[in-house]
């Protein structure tokens, strides 16, 4: 299947495809004699195993690695797991700096009035004082 074809049917498109080509995570497609990528089944599931693993917000050199697991047949579940456990400890870190975020975006938006007057706290602290730097 050509490249179109292959984006359509993965939910990867031929730009991100051809990205992947080129950071070797993914093999390059065989060639037909016209110079059109020629992509099989192999590389359909490939290509949905990436979107799914990246969907979940693993980093590409995770999914690298995953991918790596996925096809030694004689891997440890554990190191799977370890790698899992890692990005959700990734994942947990992040929910705390935007939980931290909305409370900050939350106190602002509760000392804006949000009326006709041009004042607003929000902008004033975004904008930061320049005797407290």
């Amino acid at each position: 299947m050509n490249i179109g074809t292959i984006a359509a049917k993965s939910g990867v498109p031929a730009k991100t495809i051809r990205y992947y080509e080129s950071i070797g995570l993914i093999p390059s497609a065989s060639r037909r004699p016209n110079g059109y990528r020629d992509f099989d089944r192999d590389d359909l599931q490939t290509l949905r195993f990436i979107q799914h693993a990246r969907g979940l917000g693993f980093a590409v050199k995770d999914v690298a690695d995953l991918l790596a697991l996925w096809r030694e047949k004689k891997r440890a579940s554990s190191d799977v797991k370890a790698l899992a456990l890692r990005h959700l400890e990734s994942i947990d870190r992040k929910i705390a700096e935007l939980g931290t975020m909305r409370r900050a975006v939350e106190h602002l938006v509760h000392r804006c009035h949000g009326d006709h007057r041009p004042e607003c706290p929000i902008l004033e602290d975004l904008a930061g004082d320049l005797d407290r730097a």
